[in-house]
């Protein structure tokens, strides 16, 4: 084989991959000349990335010579590295360029920057693109690197996701970064510190400014290997409500003003909100629109949609209005070809909400219960393309006696997705015990919270510093 190979074959026990995956993979840093077939493979991957979005700054294909003397070029360039990522079948699929400045000033931290990264469209949805970005964070540590510095038009939905994951900090945006298609695209400016909590202590700003109720919170980096905590704001009528095991008529009233609670929820350090309309999910159409979009330009929190978004248009309307992703819950059963559809226009930016009662899948705001299983219907949103599914045990939403961890855990181990656990958190012991099982099962990345939050049964800073501190 030509390219050597820099790490052990990624199996499943290996936290950049799904635990259900039986084949292994390869990521390998290129240091000789490509095969004849493997450049081949390169090529086409390359080709399919830019048509699909631009890779290597390439709008469109520059054709077979061009792209074979670019890479053959990268071997003579010392300070810049390729690394290349295998499908189960040893086929190249993907690709990412790692550079190491070749003077290092005193006075800045030893860096790298992690570029061009991109896995070709028919092989993603199999955590490829998190095990090559994985292999090149430990080479550039075993490089001397403090920090990795990685940048992205703002468009490149699956990739900022991506990063954010795996603990990339967003710290800067470029007004005027790139002209696509006749618009001006934002650049997004990403940095991860290479270090150990203790070490990381002595890397924080000195002069980090005093917050107060009044100010505009950015998003925070999640520790690595912590979960994500995303705040529940569920409308009915255009008001904050909580059901219990979702029945609408067993809603609690908790606010008369969505805004000013995502406000809240941003203020107190949450970096996501879920926010779901209750009547538009019964209705089968978006009902509380104004409350939503109220919702979306309070804060600068992306946020996640669910409820009644049943066609294109809909969906292309929350996410051209602001709403960071949807969430497709009665779709994903009723009209999988709309999940397709949806995952292929907006990479990223589509996630399935799978609710179930006892295992089986419900749908019409949780009205009615079909024969397919949570998990069989997993699979087929992992092969439509979604990028995450969100899993909800209907017994235990709003009950406050904790999560249905088990279903959780094992819906996890048979999808390489991330999956987001909700339905029944009650207390901080909840919590702990959640981390705990993502611990062993790393395909759970975060986790829903409603009514325990607005009854004060755990407070927001506790439970942030629950999932997201050290396990």
């Amino acid at each position: 084989m030509a390219a050597s190979t820099v790490t052990a074959k990624i199996s499943p026990s290996s936290p950049v991959n799904a635990p259900s995956q039986s084949w292994e993979k390869h990521v390998e840093r290129v240091t000789t000349p490509l095969s004849e077939e493997d450049m081949d493979a390169l090529i086409e991957a390359t080709t399919a990335a830019i048509i699909d979005g631009g890779v290597f700054n390439w709008r469109y294909p520059p054709g077979r010579l061009v792209l074979e003397r670019f890479f053959e070029g990268l071997l003579l360039v010392p300070e810049r590295e390729l690394f290349v990522v295998r499908h189960h079948d040893g086929i190249i699929c993907g690709a990412a360029l790692l550079a190491h400045p070749a003077f290092r000033s005193e006075l800045h931290s030893p860096k790298a920057c992690l570029s061009a990264l991109f896995i070709a469209p028919y092989a993603r949805g199999q955590g490829l693109g998190e095990a090559l970005i994985t292999v090149l964070l430990e080479r550039a540590r075993k490089h001397g690197a403090k920090v990795v510095n990685c940048e992205l038009r703002e468009n490149q939905q699956t990739d900022i996701q991506l990063l954010t994951r795996l603990g990339f900090c967003h710290w800067g945006t470029h007004p005027y970064y790139a002209r696509i298609g006749g618009q001006t695209v934002r650049g997004l400016f990403f940095s991860k510190l290479l270090v150990n909590d203790q070490e990381a202590v002595q890397w924080q700003p000195a002069d980090k400014p005093t917050s107060s109720p009044h100010t505009s919170h950015s998003p925070t980096p999640k520790r690595e290997g912590g979960l994500t905590l995303y705040p529940a704001i569920d409308l009915k009528g255009g008001a904050c409500v909580r059901l219990r095991q979702g029945e609408m008529d067993h809603a609690t009233h908790y606010s008369d003003n969505p805004p000013a609670q995502a406000q809240l929820f941003a203020e107190a350090g949450c970096r996501h909100l879920h926010v779901v309309d209750l009547d538009g999910a019964f209705a089968g159409h978006s009902a509380n629109v104004e409350a939503v979009e109220k919702i979306i330009a309070s804060t600068s929190l992306p946020v996640q949609l669910g409820g009644g978004l049943r066609d294109m248009r809909t969906i292309e309307r929350w996410l051209n209005a602001g709403v960071s992703r949807v969430i497709l819950g009665s779709a994903a059963v009723k009209d999988p070809d709309l999940v397709r559809q949806a995952a292929r226009a907006w990479p990223g930016r589509v996630v399935a909400g799978i609710d179930a009662r006892q295992g089986r899948v419900a749908t019409e705001g949780w009205a009615e219960v079909s024969e397919l299983t949570a998990i069989d219907l997993a699979k087929r949103m992992e092969e439509a393309g979604v990028a995450g599914i969100i899993f909800t045990e209907i017994s235990r939403d709003g009950m406050l006696e904790g999560l249905d961890l088990d279903q959780t855990a094992e819906l996890a181990r048979h999808v390489s997705i991330p999956v987001i656990a909700s339905g029944g958190v009650g207390t901080l012991e909840h919590l702990k015990e959640l981390r705990l099982v993502a611990r062993d099962v790393p395909g759970i990345k975060g986790v829903i919270i409603g009514r325990a939050l607005y009854d004060g049964r755990i407070s927001l800073p506790e439970a942030l510093d629950v999932l997201e501190g050290p396990c």
